[in-house]
């Protein structure tokens, strides 16, 4: 059978695989299974996680985390769920967030509904292509506002924000700098903590 002629996958094909060997994403119309992590994609994961859901930015109004205090200018963060976007396409970003403001609960859903306000992905060195322009263009479908790219490779962070005709760079750090990203500029980030450094001493 051509390309032409097979069938695109529909939301059902996709919900049909068991939930718990669901590791995949349904793109333009085809499942494609998510790249096993490597342990410097879940540390960098781990990385990011552990900015953003910092005790002492949600106290400060910044960002937060699931069981954090609500209000405005903070954020429900989770990693590896299903978001359904209004393209039809249903992704799995690597690390993910909502503002409080829009939703008062946590996302939730199988898959979640709710157009996220930023999305973080670790790139993965085997399929760096799909990352940095497959992924990137549906989130600028989605009118995300706000897209991180965590390179492992030459431990970098890149910060995007949504324009209609493209995404705009806003930031390109690399390790030993401290930067305050989009949208969380309440975080001072020691880039290389994403990448195992240890924080840096205080003043």
């Amino acid at each position: 059978m051509s390309e032409t002629a097979r069938r695109r996958a529909s939301l059902e094909d996709f919900l049909g695989i068991p939930e718990a060997q669901r590791f995949h994403e349904l793109i333009a119309g085809e499942i494609v299974e998510k790249a096993s992590p490597s342990g410097e994609h879940e540390g960098a994961q781990a990385g990011v996680i552990g900015a953003v859901r910092s005790p002492d930015q949600r106290r400060a109004g910044g960002p937060g985390g699931p069981g954090g205090p609500g209000g405005p200018g903070e954020w429900w963060i989770l990693t590896e769920v299903e978001v359904l976007l209004d393209s039809g396409d249903l992704v799995r970003p690597d690390v993910v967030g909502w503002r409080r403001e829009r939703s008062v609960d946590q996302p939730s859903g199988f898959p979640v509904r709710l157009r996220p306000d930023w999305t973080c992905e670790v790139i993965t060195p085997l399929r760096a292509t799909d990352d940095t322009v497959k992924r990137l263009r549906i989130y600028h479908q989605a009118q995300i506002p706000h897209d991180g790219l965590v390179d492992t490779r030459d431990a970098q962070l890149t910060v995007m924000r949504w324009s209609a005709p493209g995404d705009i760079t806003v930031l390109t750090t690399e390790r030993g700098e401290i930067v305050r990203p989009e949208p969380f500029d309440a975080i001072e980030l020691a880039v290389g903590t994403l990448f195992g450094d240890d924080p840096p001493e205080p003043a």
